[in-house]
Order: structure tokens, then sequence, then C-alpha cells
């Protein structure tokens, strides 16, 4: 399947009169306040998103590979029980009687699936995670029941890590201001931000990133994951809607479920899905009862960390403007690495920013730190202060981290004084779109909208996986592969991650090594046109080239 969908550009502006529309009841649908509804406003231009099906032979070859895999394994736990076969798993004691604490299915693709080709993940860096790095040499001689470092390390290109435009550096501005931080306000906090944890660098970043996305207030968080995970059932409660899409991060499904709330999915990046949802809430209420909802919210993410593809925002905009919901953005993967100058997935579209009404992001892709903030009216930033779990409870975030942070941002707003930032955010861009365009000339699949730097390969079989992730590693290249339960099954994938630390010279050699580790392995599934599977050409390539050394 591919569509093309609206994107930023300097196409034709197109404007959207949204009408208000009311519940009989006379309450908006039950929600709290009634917003000002005229206009929506932005660019629009025709970007490709990708999503094209794998042939039938393939996957049902991946799922008899599975099948067989899990068939095999039922057959090694047979052979361990009756001693036949040695038996290094870790075993529960002193509960004789119980039923298996952990779940049997799991604990048997971990022993027999996993384990053996555990090599492929967590492999551990001795270098910064720039667009080259060191990975720490690891040996197994029991099929990686245990694996031990060398003490070697293996200098690589750098495709697996999130560092969209290269801030997570060793030397330099950032690294300088970082290190500074450490003098005067020391490693960490030790405390809350609602006791003794409140530093004038938080406040300094807090406002700063108010000025950066365009709106109020906000808030930082020392944690990305808690920052979803803990603020969302700080918004809603029983009584409330929740409409997700289907595949949304882990982060933002753990915090609808601490919500209480009521929990719908629709279909990824589908308008016409959730404005079923959103007439179906609208026209029926809650269950049983059919009273309103007291709120409607949509989670939507900006850029999808597996899929690539990018949020049909001005749709979405309308729709909620259209029934009266509030808008959740999760921007953790696009605020830097989308827009002119890296305000997100918000500027990329040409959008106002506080037509969102729940702005979130992370500040450990682009910004080379970690942890995240909310962003929004200074009401909903005041009630976040005083209810959510993170500001209570949670330490407060590490002064050199949130310096790491002021610093890259600064870089990316000007406010260094040099063009470092608008630089990064235009390599970045032509980065993207030229390994695109590359991958789609070999014949691979590849997932995703043409401007996201995350570009899924899709691959399929799970030995295929592994021995692309190896053989990449030997011709060193690291890259990280992705497969079920993570994805579906007949859709695993290796997934690269585009950097602003990357340049011509090096994308080239990652390239020619995925061309010849694909033939390899066989992995050129392609069948559709290159003309089906992206809109971008040669001239487009020359065009962001010229932008990027517009400004060198």
């Amino acid at each position: 399947m591919v569509r093309a969908m609206v994107g930023n550009g300097d196409a034709c502006a197109r404007t959207c009169i949204l009408k208000d529309s009311y519940a009989s009841n006379g309450i908006s649908n039950g929600h709290i306040r009634k917003p000002d509804i005229t206009e929506v406003k932005y660019k629009q231009q025709k970007t490709n998103e990708s999503f094209e099906e794998v042939p039938i032979v393939v996957a049902v070859l991946t799922y008899t590979a599975y099948a067989l895999l899990v068939v095999v394994g039922h057959i090694r736990d047979f052979l361990r029980k009756i001693g036949f076969e040695k038996n290094d798993i870790a075993k529960e004691r002193g509960n004789k009687g119980f039923v298996p604490l952990y779940s049997d299915f799991e604990s048997l693709y971990i022993r027999n699936l996993y384990t053996r080709v555990s090599d492929c993940w967590n492999r551990p860096i001795c270098s910064a995670p720039c667009g080259e790095f060191d990975i720490m040499e690891r040996v197994s001689d029991d099929y990686n029941w245990h694996i031990n470092l060398t003490g070697k390390s293996q200098h690589c290109l750098n495709l697996g890590s999130y560092n969209y435009l290269g801030f997570a550096e060793k030397s330099g501005y950032c690294a300088d201001a970082a290190e500074t931080a450490v003098k005067s306000y020391g490693l960490g906090v030790c405390s809350t931000r609602q006791e003794l944890g409140n530093l004038s660098i938080h406040e300094e970043l807090e406002d700063l990133i108010a000025d950066f996305l365009g709106v109020d207030a906000a808030l930082a968080f020392g944690m990305g994951f808690a920052t979803n995970a803990l603020n969302i059932p700080t918004l809603l409660d029983k009584g409330c809607l929740i409409l997700s899409d289907e595949l949304n991060h882990a982060s933002l499904v753990l915090g609808c479920r601490l919500s209480g709330a009521s929990i719908r999915t629709f279909k990824h990046n589908d308008m016409k899905s959730l404005e079923d949802k959103l007439r179906h809430a609208v026209v029926d209420g809650q269950p049983r009862t059919h009273r309103p909802w007291k709120k409607i919210l949509i989670i939507v993410e900006g850029v999808y960390s597996m899929e690539g593809s990018i949020v049909d925002l001005p749709e979405v905009i309308r729709l909620k403007k259209k029934y009266k919901a509030y808008l959740y953005l999760d921007e953790a993967h696009s605020i830097g690495a989308l827009g002119p100058h890296g305000r997100g997935v918000v500027e990329y579209y040409g959008l106002n920013p506080k037509d969102v009404d729940v702005l979130m992001g992370t500040f450990t892709k682009s910004f080379g730190a970690a942890g995240g903030y909310i962003a929004g009216t200074k009401e909903l930033i005041t009630h976040l202060k005083k209810r959510s779990h993170s500001t209570c409870y949670a330490t407060s975030m590490s002064a050199p981290v949130a310096q790491q942070i002021i610093a890259s941002m600064k870089c990316i707003m000007g406010l260094d004084g040099t063009n470092i930032g608008v630089t990064r955010i235009r390599q970045l861009a032509w980065n993207t779109r030229y390994f695109r365009r590359r991958l789609h000339e070999m014949g691979f699949i590849i997932y995703g909208n043409d401007d996201s730097p995350v570009v899924p390969l899709i691959i399929c079989m799970p030995a295929k996986a592994v021995c692309f992730s190896r053989e990449c590693l030997k011709r060193n290249l690291g890259v990280v592969i992705v497969g079920f339960p993570a994805t579906p099954i007949a859709e695993g994938r290796t997934r690269f991650c585009l950097s602003a630390a990357h340049n011509k010279e090096s994308l080239d050699k990652a390239l020619a090594i995925i061309e010849e580790v694909g033939d390899l392995v066989a992995i050129r599934y392609s069948r559709l046109p290159i003309e089906e599977r992206t809109l971008l050409t040669k001239r487009d390539l020359e065009v962001s080239q010229n932008n990027v050394n517009g400004v060198l």
C-alpha cells in the first residue's frame, strides 16, 4: 500500500473552515470548555508515505519459520527436562506447588528463540554515539547463554542511535556547557521539584522550551517514558475517553491504562477511522448510561519510531475541532528533526502550536540528553506542577543534563550566534531523502514517509534479520533489527536512524554494505516501480543539497 499525504513545503496553502457543532444538551459533548474555532491554515505539498506489502510467498515462509521455531523450542524443552540436553535455564526456587510466576510462552520464546540470537541486541558501546562509534566485542561459546566481553572494540558506522542532530558529542559547545554545569551545580539533585529539587536552571530550561515551541509554558521531567506514563493519568479519569493510534508507543499505552479512562484505538494514521470513532463517541456517549463523555482526548505521535510514518496532523486538528476533542501530541521523534527550524511536526505542516492542547516531547533523540517535556497553556502546566506524580515523587533532572538541553536548543534556535543549528537541520533533511531514495532504487521495501529520519527496511524472516545484523557488523556497520513481538510476525525489519553527523561519503559507504548484505540474504522484495514508492527525484536531492550548502 502506497499513499500520498499532506506535507510541508513551498506549495499552496489550504484553509479548512470549521463550524461549531454542539450536542443537544448544550454542553459541547460534555467538554469542560468551548474552544474558539475559526479556521485551520497549513501548508500543503504532496509527500509520499509507503507501506508496500511483502510478497505472499515471503509472508507464508515467515509464518512457517516461526511455527517451526516454536515446535523445535518445545522439543528442546522436553530434552532438557529429561536430562538429554544441558539445562542453563534460571529456575524459580522455594515455590514448589505454585503456578509459574512468569508467562510460559514468553519464557519459551526467550529460552529458545531470543537467547540464541541475543548478540544482535543490547550491544554495549565505549564511545559517544556519533556518526561513527566503537562497539565492545563480545563472544559466547554456549549459544549466548553466557556472553563475555573480550576487552576489544570495533569501530563502526552508526545507523542505530537516536542522534538526529548529532548533539550527542564528547566535545564541543554543548559538552563544554554541560561540564560547566557540573562544576556549578554538581551531578545530581536528590530531591523532587516540589521539595528541594527546583533549581534556577530548570526554570531557565522551561522558559526556553516554551519560547522554542511558541506556547505559554512548559514543564520538564527527568525521564521521557515517565513523561507520558505519569502525566496522562493526571489529565483523565473514569468517564473520559481516549482515542489512541493503534501504533502508539508503550509509554502512551501505559499512561492510558493508568488513567482509568476508556480507551479505543483507531487504525494507524487513518483519518476516516478516527472520525468514525469520534462520531460514535459523540452520538453514543458512555456505555449503558449514554451520558456524554467528560472529555475526549486524541493521542498521536509526530513520527512513529517503528513505521517511519508522520502523523497527518492537519486532519487530526480539523477533526478534534469539529468534534470538540482535545489533542495530545507526542513529538519524541519529530521535535528537532522536522520543520525548517526544528520545531517538529507542527512546524513541518505550518500549523499554529496552540491548536494542540498538549505538546509532549523528549530530549533523548535530537538534543543528546535525557528526559522529556510537556508544553501548552499556563493553566495546563500549573495543573501538572501540582498534580503530576513526576513532580511529586520523581527526582529532578540533573543540572548537567538540563544544561546540555539548553545549549543544544540554543544552537537550534540560533541563539548561540552561529548557524550550526540550521545547518544540522538541513543536513538531516538531505540525508533522510538521499538515503531513502537510494534504498528504493536498490529494490528494498522501505516503510514510512519520505521526510522521516526513521527508515525501516523490511526483512520478514527471523533468520534473515539475524544474518543481516551480524553481516553488517562484520563489515563495520552498526544497525538495529526488530522482530516479533515488537512488530507483526511477517514484518520483521531493520530500522536505520539517520543523523546530521552523517555525510554523503559515510552514507554511500553504508549503502554499499547494505546492498551487499541485502543480496547475500536476498531481501530485495519490492515489486513496485520506484515512482509508486517515493515521490523523491534526483532533482529534489540537488535542491536539498544546495540548501545545505547555502548555510555552510
